[in-house]
């Protein structure tokens, strides 16, 4: 496992190239994001989508929800309509996931065979750079049903295993998980606060 340093407003360039080489690889990252550190894989990536579930100790029944780039980025993996759109815009980039109907493109290990996905454009530019290339995995880095932690190293022996790289900025302001909207039904529904 390696661990990489930076900051978050000004990070090195180095260590996102190394991040996307890993979770090209099959590599699982630990990152951060606007609201907590995420464990992030490549979602094409069965096997990588697998372990995310072993890591968290996650019932394969429960979806992850994906990072995409940016705004535009979510019509490459969901339907998304004018209203939605409306919708979307006024909150992402931001500490949001909403989840949408699901394109074909994204695998049904990440969704748990639903037609639904949950999508965040956090306002982080790390995480965001990590999904430049393909879209990953975001899901707090913390065991299911666990106390969500706000420090990589207390992250790391609460999760008691090895994830392939870390990207470290320090404790994170946030340990509250993304609120989740279900925006696939006629009328916006909060699912978590």
């Amino acid at each position: 496992m390696k661990i990489l340093k930076t900051n978050i407003d000004d990070f090195d360039e180095k260590i996102i190239s190394q991040a996307i080489n890993v979770l090209a690889d099959g590599g699982i990252v630990l990152y951060p994001t606007d609201t907590v550190y995420g464990l992030g894989a490549n979602i094409f990536d069965s096997k990588a989508v697998k372990r995310v579930f072993q890591i968290k100790q996650r019932s394969l029944l429960k979806p992850l929800s994906i990072l995409v780039s940016d705004v535009n980025a979510i019509d490459l993996v969901a339907r998304v309509s004018l209203k939605q759109k409306e919708v979307i815009n006024n909150y992402l980039p931001g500490p949001y996931t909403f989840i949408l109907n699901r394109r074909k493109i994204v695998p049904r290990t990440v969704t748990s065979g639903s037609a639904l996905v949950g999508v965040r454009v956090p306002d982080n530019e790390i995480a965001c750079r990590l999904a430049s290339i393909f879209p990953i995995t975001t899901t707090s880095a913390n065991l299911s049903d666990d106390e969500v932690l706000s420090n990589p190293k207390e992250i790391l022996e609460q999760l008691d295993c090895e994830v392939d790289l870390v990207i470290d900025v320090g404790e994170l302001k946030s340990n509250h998980a993304s609120r989740i909207v279900d925006l696939s039904g006629r009328n916006p529904k909060i699912i978590r606060k």
